[in-house]
């Protein structure tokens, strides 16, 4: 049975005193023992946290209380914690365009996802993947046009480069959870694009609402957890990731002979050096005997859950 709940969450709000905001949430999630990462800014709040059903409550009843009463906000769930560590950023953006923006009062058109489904296939229609490179390569919708960027902060040059004879025609735009596209559509109205369209709540949410035989989605969905990759219905796909450089890996990839455990793939086997490679293997040996050490003590531990048991049952 899965034990972890994993929130995404974003909406744009202003926020009167974002170091507030970071500090309380802080405190909160170290509570809670919340894992996982959240950007504060004075344009709103995003992230993705992964927790127990009863801390996720608290945190979530938190964030409502603080007037973050419109949020996009999705749920999975996971075996275990889907992250290392807790982070909770204090940015200038909430997601980072590099171009000012205001997608409180000026957005696309939201999209649901059936909508979605039928208005991408119009012939008229220009479908284009947000999302950095790596994630397209992990799993996109049919016909999609890829930027080929790898920061969203590139898609403004996109923009200028392939869409300046495109402001009449019709642009449907989709990423992971739907904030990209909060800031793009916004960003290409500005720009004098007449009709905008995004996908609502993003592919995580068309993947939990269409069926698999009925899908336009090709692949998996690139997370950025543990899980890496997700399918339909946000269930836990097959998708690995390099720990040398963060690059989707697929079956042949395993297979290639640049692809070594926790150091390289072939997608940075060139761009890393001996000395880089060395550090890699140090730390991916130190996992290897962590990992040991942890499947040496389980049985002891167990054995100790189960004699505190019994002497609360006797007492």
């Amino acid at each position: 049975m899965d034990a972890i709940v994993v929130a995404a969450l974003y909406q744009f709000k202003a926020v009167a005193c974002a170091s507030e905001l970071q500090q309380s949430l802080k405190e909160l999630c170290k509570a809670q023992q919340i894992l996982g990462t959240l950007i504060v800014a004075s344009e709103g709040i995003n992230g993705t946290v992964s927790g127990s059903r009863q801390a996720i409550d608290v945190l979530h009843q938190f964030l409502l209380a603080q007037g973050f009463d419109h949020m996009e906000y999705k749920e999975s769930f996971a075996p275990e914690h889907t992250f290392k560590r807790l982070k909770i950023k204090l940015k200038k953006e909430i997601v980072t365009l590099g171009v000012e923006v205001n997608p409180r009062e000026t957005v696309g058109t939201y999209l649901q996802p059936k909508e979605w489904h039928e208005f991408i296939q119009q012939p008229d229609v220009i479908v284009i993947d947000t999302r950095n490179d790596y994630e397209y390569l992990t799993g996109t919708f049919e016909g999609a046009i890829d930027p080929q960027t790898k920061t969203f902060g590139e898609f403004p040059q996109y923009v200028a480069q392939h869409l300046k004879d495109a402001k009449d025609k019709k642009i449907a735009m989709f990423c992971t959870g739907g904030i990209r596209c909060e800031k793009s559509t916004s960003y290409l109205l500005q720009e004098g694009f007449k009709e905008v369209y995004h996908l609502k709540g993003g592919v995580l949410n068309y993947l939990a609402e269409i069926a698999p035989e009925e899908s336009l989605w090709k692949g998996e969905c690139f997370v950025f957890d543990r899980r890496v990759g997700v399918a339909h219905g946000v269930d836990l796909g097959h998708t690995r990731m390099c720990f040398g450089c963060g690059h989707p890996l697929f079956e042949q990839d395993i297979s290639h002979p640049h692809y070594e455990d926790g150091v390289s793939c072939h997608a940075c086997y060139e761009k890393t050096t001996p000395e880089q490679k060395a550090r890699f293997r140090m730390r991916q040996s130190q996992k290897a005997r962590q990992a040991a050490q942890d499947l040496r003590i389980a049985p002891q531990l167990a054995r100790f859950v189960n004699m505190k048991s019994l002497k609360t049952i006797e007492m």
